[in-house]
């Protein structure tokens, strides 16, 4: 087979959805199969390359609002790359409509990866109210175009799709994996030497985020929960890993911090992938303040690394959470600060620990891929 995605960002673009498109199309290639990506050309990336056996198509793009001209300047690169497919697969947002588009004009099945679906919470974001449908409308526009199939990164996203109309068994299951070599608490030993460069002593309870400060991660709860829980547990510290982008949030972020005068937070750059499980391991409870979350990645991450991670009943998180944890109610300080003293007094939840494999990950969306190709050949719709 050959399988063409269309997604405005790839390697060497990190976030959840690339790593989750760049696991499956090697995992692809690793199978027999030919991949190409149609994406973004961003700075420093060439206009073509091979790597890890995927063929990487980038468009040239303005870098001002570039994933927005990727679906108005990308649809010619998809129609020529896409002619030579099998299977297109796409995934929310900008890269969708023109996927949609090439797969009607050359007739070829097309697959739709929604990461996390927002129906009305749209209004509930803090935007202004015209903004917020607007966002919404859109949102219902890309998700509910005749795909053959859609894959769900959890069931909280399929229930979501079916709550907009699309018939359940277009839907199908997928969760994303996780790298359980490189998050593999008997491989590191870290907690020392970083809480030393963060100059903390390894008796001071140190929570911590890692991620973007984007509008639905509710970094602003956890914020605000800073003082309630010095009150809980004086000798407490919040560690940020903090992206820069969204660079709106992340100066509004900067400003709800200046009101705290960085008392008992210690904001860091995020850092590389592979350094990540020495944060984790040398923290004591990892916050996932989200407003929704397809998967959570950095919640299954954490507790892998044996944290116990406190997370909001948003979206896909009382699904996939495990170990040692409490659900806590989103967009309440006071509710996140419950939680973290919870962990500290060790009144968790315990369960056993959920895993998540790239490979079944793979195998599942090849086997969706050739009953797609199966249907088409004997003339049916998928």
């Amino acid at each position: 087979m050959n399988i063409c995605f269309v997604y405005e960002y790839y390697y060497p673009h990190v976030g959840g959805g690339e790593m989750l498109i760049q696991h499956l199309a090697e995992g692809i290639v690793r199978k027999g199969h030919e991949c190409n990506v149609v994406t973004c050309l961003l700075p420093g990336t060439k206009r073509y390359e091979e790597f890890n056996g995927v063929r990487i198509h980038r468009v040239p793009v303005p870098r001002f609002a570039d994933r927005y001209f990727f679906t108005l300047l990308s649809l010619t690169t998809v129609l020529t790359v896409a002619q030579r497919a099998d299977i297109i697969h796409t995934a929310t947002y900008n890269g969708a409509l023109t996927a949609w588009i090439a797969s009607k004009v050359i007739g070829k099945p097309i697959v739709m990866l929604p990461y996390e679906v927002l129906g009305r919470l749209w209004l509930k974001l803090g935007l202004n109210r015209i903004s917020a449908i607007a966002y919404m409308l859109f949102e219902k526009l890309i998700l509910t175009l005749p795909y053959n199939a859609y894959s769900c990164d959890s069931i909280s996203t399929m229930d979501a799709l079916v709550r907009y109309g699309i018939p359940r068994e277009r839907t199908f299951l997928a969760y994303p994996g996780i790298d359980y070599d490189l998050f593999n608490p008997d491989k590191v030993d870290g907690r020392r030497k970083i809480r030393d460069e963060l100059g903390i002593g390894n008796e001071t309870f140190l929570y911590m985020y890692t991620g973007r400060p984007g509008v639905l991660k509710g970094v602003e709860y956890l914020i605000r929960a800073v003082p309630l829980i010095r009150q809980r547990i004086p000798d407490s510290r919040l560690l940020l890993l903090l992206s820069r982008k969204p660079y709106k949030k992340y100066t509004e972020t900067l400003r709800l911090l200046s009101k705290l005068r960085g008392q008992d937070i210690i904001l860091h750059e995020t850092v590389e992938r592979e350094e990540l499980p020495l944060f984790l391991q040398a923290s004591d409870c990892v916050i996932i303040p989200s407003l929704n979350e397809g998967f959570g990645f950095t919640c299954v991450e954490a507790y892998t690394m044996g944290r116990p991670v406190v997370v909001t009943k948003a979206g896909s998180l009382p699904e996939v959470v495990s170990g040692r944890y409490v659900i806590v109610s989103p967009k309440s300080p006071d509710a996140i600060a419950d939680g973290v003293d919870k962990i500290y007094r060790g009144q968790y939840t315990t369960s056993e620990l959920k895993r998540f494999l790239w490979e079944d990950t793979i195998e599942k969306h090849i086997e969706v891929y050739e009953r797609l190709l199966a249907k088409t050949a004997g003339g049916q719709d998928g």
